[in-house]
């Protein structure tokens, strides 16, 4: 089997390959890079949250700023929008598998800025 292709239990998956310019894996590497998506699947990490919750951890998003990201992370299966029937309605967003399985190398490279933040700052001018 080539090395650009995987086998899984139901299908042969191709391999992306993100410095190609013509390759999809650019924008799902775009949505999960980005600031305030890293954080939305950390902060769904532990469990479905409801969306004022997200708005409070995520402290500096705003509400149009976290309604995109969690519409965008939907959009590519990494987020599921459940409307929880309860009076009054509310909804809940969680991880998919393809998000959860996000949640590893976003949570390492957290860590890597927490930890070397300030190495970077003392470098600006």
């Amino acid at each position: 089997m080539p090395s650009s292709q995987t086998r899984t239990d139901t299908a042969i998956t191709h391999r992306g390959d993100v410095y190609s310019s013509s390759c999809p894996c650019r924008e799902l590497l775009d949505v999960v890079a980005g600031k305030w998506s890293a954080l939305a699947i950390g902060a769904l990490a532990d469990g479905p949250r409801r969306f004022g919750e997200l708005e409070r951890l995520l402290a500096g998003i705003s509400p149009k700023v976290l309604t995109s990201t969690l519409r965008r992370l939907e959009d590519h299966g990494l987020v599921v929008r459940q409307v929880i029937p309860e009076v009054p309605l509310h909804v809940e967003y969680s991880l998919s598998d393809l998000g959860h399985s996000a949640v590893g190398p976003i949570a390492a490279l957290r860590t890597w800025a927490e930890d070397h933040h300030a190495q970077a700052q003392a470098h600006l001018r």
